[in-house]
């Protein structure tokens, strides 16, 4: 089956230019995907959602509180991405940017590989680029960014608003800290070179909060990319970023791109959705099982195990953000390739590879364009740059695959009109009754396969805080499980379920997912934690649009006297 690059997606037809500020405060709603999301439909002011460059807001990180959880609009994005500018991918930024934008984004991040290549000439030429990406995208929220090859470790995402340093931040954290290009890459062990290369992404971490400190740019973040591909991103490695740097390093992929890699017939049959195709190496931290290596309902391990580690985190009390998205490098069966090389030339001649065209013929690939299967949807308050990074930092997002709900509004309840939503904090009284309330806005329109997705069920998954954890590297949350399900299947339009919590006893946190209902089975921690949690698929057998889900982040609530 093939899939050609339509008219939209070709370099060579320019990108329409619209002015924000032209718009309608009901086409900007419509262009935020919010459309027919009742919980959202008086959430924002029309100057606000008009000023693309948003102003600072005053969250921490921890969410609010205090008070009532604030009426959000959630923005559709994907801080993933790769264009001719990292070394193995293919499309050029009008490809991606006009691509994200017939899939529904509102926001995207260009997050180009470190090399040489790049290292010299790339940030700076790409920029200009960015610029005009921009430009030709009013309406589109584009960041520049850097994958990050972690000392030791994997990859993330860097990326800052707009401004005056926003090419010099990227350029000088490449060369003084990436792992690649300094050789700073063993992670095993027992390796001589271990502890100085975990030493020295604490240090990038701590360097890069120190620029957003002293204001050298707006704001900064950093997100850990496909942390279980490898096995090599340690529990304690996880820990020490997130706590070096609170507020920069606020998260992981939950669910890894590249989702269309073992769509059956289309490629090897060994694939593994999110090419999660690898076995543990030298350099892989040993107290991984080796289940961790592949992906469940095409989620990341860490993140699809209840009990596992991300609700290991979680269960610190701390704030640990998922997101989901494209990593699109290049798309499976379409039909463009990289052009030849000047004679002569290489990457790290340009930091640049040269511009694809069209064969006509069906290429490999094993990814999606940005927004058509991998969604992560960030609550705002305001429509700009740093509201869009402030909404990622306070963890108000929800992730989804295949279109598969239009909306969901989570909010915890107390007695006495307080409120929390996702990534926020309940001050509760001991004994106070508590409520969870969760809107869902089913799916309104057939997704870019072709299907009208239909949510079959919303699950409660309930864990106990219990502080700091007394090892680092444990991955286990023995206090965590499915509390509660409700079926919903059939169920179209808008409806809200409200779920009694109980009394308030001790602090905890709740996180929600749900499925189409096609696969599911005994989580990977026993089916007294998790009865019907994500399974992997058999090599080369997962075809992504027939086993989608959505999580949530957390809401936490906490004991006042």
């Amino acid at each position: 089956m093939s899939h050609p690059v339509p008219e939209w997606a070709d370099p060579r037809v320019p990108a329409q230019s619209l002015d924000p500020q032209g718009l309608s405060r009901r086409a900007l709603m419509r262009r935020a995907g919010l459309f027919g999301a009742a919980f959202a439909a008086a959430s924002l002011p029309l100057p606000a959602l008009a000023d693309q460059r948003g102003s600072r807001s005053q969250g921490n990180g921890q969410g609010h509180a205090h008070g009532r959880a604030p009426d959000l609009v959630y923005l559709v994005g994907d801080h993933h991405n790769h264009s001719v500018y990292s070394h193995d991918a293919k499309y050029t930024f009008s490809q991606l940017a006009t691509a994200g934008k017939q899939f529904g984004l509102d926001w995207m991040v260009f997050t180009e590989h470190s090399n040489f290549g790049h290292a010299e000439f790339g940030a700076a030429r790409e920029h200009q680029e960015i610029l005009k990406a921009r430009a030709d995208n009013r309406r589109m929220l584009i960041f520049q960014g850097l994958e990050w090859y972690i000392p030791g470790a994997e990859h993330c995402t860097v990326f800052s608003p707009p401004g005056r340093h926003e090419v010099e931040l990227l350029t000088r954290f490449e060369a003084a800290f990436d792992g690649k290009l300094l050789g700073y890459t063993a992670g095993a062990p027992a390796h001589p070179d271990t502890p100085r290369n975990e030493a020295h992404a604490v240090e990038a971490l701590k360097w890069l909060a120190e620029q957003r400190r002293t204001r050298y740019v707006d704001d900064v973040l950093v997100l850990a990319n496909h942390p279980m591909r490898l096995g090599i991103d340690s529990p304690h490695e996880m820990r020490a970023w997130r706590d070096a740097a609170p507020g920069i390093m606020i998260g992981m992929e939950g669910a890894p791109g590249a989702q269309a890699g073992a769509i059956p017939g289309w490629h090897p049959d060994t694939n593994i959705r999110g090419e999660y195709t690898n076995s543990p190496s030298a350099d892989s931290w040993p107290g991984y099982p080796r289940e961790a290596y592949v992906t469940y309902g095409g989620f990341d391990w860490a993140t699809a195990t209840v009990g596992g580690l991300w609700d290991a985190m979680l269960a610190e009390g701390k704030l640990f953000t998922i997101t989901s998205n494209s990593d699109v490098h290049r798309v499976a069966q379409d039909t463009w390739v990289n052009g030849p090389w000047p004679p002569g030339q290489g990457f790290d001649d340009t930091g640049h590879v040269p511009d694809p065209y069209d064969t006509t013929e069906p290429q490999p690939g094993g990814d999606f364009w940005p927004g058509q299967f991998s969604r992560t949807h960030v609550g705002v308050t305001r429509y700009g740059y740093r509201d869009v990074m402030e909404g990622l930092r306070a963890g108000r997002v929800w992730v989804d695959h295949g279109h598969l709900i239009d909306g969901i509004d989570v909010k915890v309840r107390g007695e006495h009109g307080n409120s929390a939503t996702l990534g926020g904090r309940l001050r509760a009284r001991r004994g106070e009754k508590l409520t969870l309330t969760v809107t869902v806005t089913a799916a309104s329109r057939r997704n870019p396969h072709g299907l009208l997705p239909s949510l079959e069920h919303v699950d409660v998954i309930r864990g106990a805080v219990r502080g700091p954890a007394a090892d680092p590297d444990d991955w286990h949350a023995p206090d965590t499980r499915l509390a509660h399900t409700s079926d919903v299947s059939g169920r179209r339009g808008t409806y809200t379920l409200r779920i009694p919590v109980g009394r308030a006893d001790e602090p905890f946190y709740l996180r929600l997912r749900g499925s189409d209902g096609r696969r599911h089975g005994k989580g990977f921690l026993g089916a007294a934690v998790d009865p019907h949690g994500p399974l992997p698929h058999e090599p080369g057998k997962g075809d992504p649009w027939l086993d989608t889900w959505f999580y949530t982040n957390p809401v936490f609530v906490d004991i006042v006297r």
